[in-house]
């Protein structure tokens, strides 16, 4: 196979997990996000890639699982069903709801810098054990992977649900408010010219 084959063979496998489980993971997203929550998408999200990782770390040997392709497909495939069904979706719509107004685009921008941060640091640290192709190094790399979004599962429970709620309930602009009943604010208002010559 010459290298415009392999590139072919490449995309044509990356376009049919991409419409078999990326694209979908959004779909159910978008249908569950109002539904279900963002907290409960997020953390399953989370548990789910982590348990996936684990099998491909633990199952691989010379190989990923065995060589048995379909079951390396179907977890490959739930990995990134759940990635995009979960944090790869709502750690970018949670951020835009939780942050005050005033502060809301500047927090959003270093929520979004620090994932690609992230995301830069995780793929050099992963090549590391990887690039010499050592079973025992892509072992440790996929079980790294799995403990890392196991920490992300625990780390979910500080974030607040958003389901719901109005950005200034969240932000607490509404807190004026008291109870929701509005409060009377006394305003002394100067006498305009027909006051004035309604007294004269």
């Amino acid at each position: 196979m010459n290298a415009l084959e392999e590139t072919y063979q490449l995309a044509k496998a990356m376009t049919i997990i991409a419409l078999l489980a990326t694209v979908p993971g959004y779909w159910f997203t978008v249908y569950f996000i109002d539904k279900i929550g963002r907290f409960i998408i997020q953390l399953v999200g989370f548990l789910l890639m982590s348990i996936c990782m684990a099998i491909l770390g633990l199952k691989y040997h010379d190989e990923f699982c065995g060589g048995n392709r379909l079951m390396f497909s179907v977890l490959y495939g739930l990995t990134l069903f759940f990635a995009n069904f979960g944090p790869n979706s709502t750690t970018f719509i949670v951020p835009a709801e939780i942050f005050p107004a005033r502060f809301r685009s500047t927090c959003h921008g270093v929520s979004a810098a620090a994932g690609k941060a992230g995301a830069i640091i995780g793929a050099f640290v992963v090549q590391s054990y990887t690039q010499s192709g050592d079973s025992n190094g892509i072992k440790k790399a996929m079980i790294g992977l799995s403990l890392v979004n196991l920490l992300g599962f625990f780390f979910t429970f500080l974030v607040p649900e958003t389901k719901g709620k109005s950005l200034e309930e969240l932000s607490g602009d509404d807190r004026e408010l008291g109870s929701g009943d509005e409060k009377a604010v006394a305003v002394d208002v100067p006498p305009g010219p027909v006051a004035a010559a309604g007294n004269a």
